[in-house]
């Protein structure tokens, strides 16, 4: 029988996607930008997709459509899809909830009391941390600390660039690590792991990088003049549902039980401190999953092609580049941190860019022996890395917006994301 696969033109929906949205991205964004409108999110990640599946449906000439529609059900169908789309409206009914609780706020609050006046910058990149792990979303805690990072940085004449860079680095490592992070959800359930164990990988890279930060950003308010942090209002009983759900999920409980158990206890903290209502508190709910529905669709649309690609030889193509530049366990890894790096610069999106590498990184994988729980490490934290420094991510722009700063001049201070790159690289070159 006569080969039908492409190779490399297998490719070729993935170079129409990021025509479409990184093309239009740089337009809005640089070139013709629009007040109050982040360029890259004038086209819409879910219709550049589906602009690209069709693409795919079109190149897979060789099949009938009915074909074409069983390879996609096969790819949407695997279980570890199945299985991230349950947790991703189980996390969002979570982080709804816990949002309109008071929870994070109160949380936030509750450690900026404890923190010394003299230590107010490590202060909230310890918070930031903390904050994130237990909501795992960066953008969201962003949200919360750089309105706070601003006052302080007012009341203490601070370089608010400095306070907000601390912030975002500390938002990149809780979501890096946390469990109910959709990245950490996308780069594990795609590459049949279990989340601790992610976690346990995660963290001998991430943890030195973070500890370095911590002490030079020490060192640094020890020099400086001290600063006045200021008095905020919090709920304890709003708060501890937080740090339960956190200490739960660090000790390797079921993430469907965490967050089962988190959503009970953010509506018991809620009705007990009148901060929610029935209908408040199943709105919210409802909000929150609503937010994981582009998500979810991108998911499913990206299965779809990676399953068509996968049918026409792309993966094969993008192996025969990996096998001919990066040589043995070590260039396989790189070549996973290459490309998970390259989809995020192109999508400013991490989950994406995870959904969009993961199944050639998996491939990557059994072509060079590599452990699942690596290439679900790589995916996580080179994603997170790349997100955490482009000017045009969600991350950098919402901070800039609150601050009232442009985002090019937080990136110098985003101490942690190139000193975890350093690790990452350091991990990669030191393995055996």
């Amino acid at each position: 029988m006569m080969d039908k696969r492409l190779g490399a033109k297998a490719l070729l929906p993935i170079v129409v996607f990021l025509v479409l949205y990184l093309g239009s991205g740089i337009y809005y964004e640089f070139i013709s930008p629009e007040e109050g409108v982040m360029g890259f999110y004038v086209t819409s990640v879910v219709i550049a997709f589906l602009i690209a599946l069709i693409v795919a449906l079109l190149q897979t000439r060789h099949l009938t459509f009915d074909q074409k529609i069983h390879i996609c059900a096969r790819g949407i169908g695997d279980d570890n899809i199945t299985i991230m789309i349950f947790i991703f409206l189980m996390a969002g009914a979570f982080s709804g909830i816990a949002k309109e609780a008071g929870g994070a706020e109160s949380t936030a609050n509750l450690l900026l009391t404890v923190i010394p006046d003299k230590l107010a910058v490590p202060g909230l990149f310890v918070i930031a941390c903390l904050i994130s792990m237990a909501m795992g979303t960066s953008v969201g805690t962003i949200s919360v600390l750089v309105p706070i990072a601003a006052q302080v940085s007012a009341n203490a004449s601070l370089f608010l660039p400095l306070c907000i860079g601390t912030v975002v680095g500390g938002a990149m490592f809780g979501d890096n690590l946390s469990f109910i992070s959709d990245t950490t959800i996308a780069a594990t359930k795609t590459q049949g792991v279990a989340m601790k164990y992610k976690f346990y990988t995660n963290l001998r890279i991430a943890l030195p990088a973070a500890i370095i930060t911590l002490v030079t950003l020490v060192v640094f308010s020890l020099r400086g003049a001290s600063a006045e942090v200021g008095s905020y209002d919090f709920n304890i009983i709003q708060a501890l549902p937080y740090f339960f759900v956190l200490v739960l999920a660090i000790i390797g409980i079921n993430v469907f039980v965490v967050l089962g158990i988190g959503i009970l206890l953010f509506l018991l903290a809620g009705v007990l401190t009148g901060s929610l209502t029935y209908a408040s508190a199943f709105s919210a709910m409802g909000s929150g999953t609503a937010g994981m529905f582009e998500t979810i669709i991108v998911t499913l649309l990206v299965a779809s092609i990676g399953a068509l690609m996968k049918e026409n030889g792309g993966f094969e193509a993008i192996l025969a580049f990996i096998r001919k530049h990066f040589d043995g366990r070590r260039g396989g890894m790189a070549g996973i941190a290459f490309l998970t790096v390259l989809m995020d610069i192109a999508t400013a999106n991490n989950t994406v860019a995870i959904v969009v590498a993961a199944p050639i990184a998996k491939n990557i994988s059994e072509e060079y022996d590599i452990e699942p729980v690596k290439v679900a490490s790589l995916l996580d934290t080179c994603s997170c890395i790349a997100q955490g420094i482009i000017p045009y991510g969600a991350q950098l722009l919402v901070a800039a917006s609150l601050a009232g700063i442009s985002s090019m001049q937080i990136i110098p201070f985003l101490f942690y994301q190139f000193l975890l790159g350093v690790f990452v690289a350091i991990s990669i070159v030191g393995d055996r």
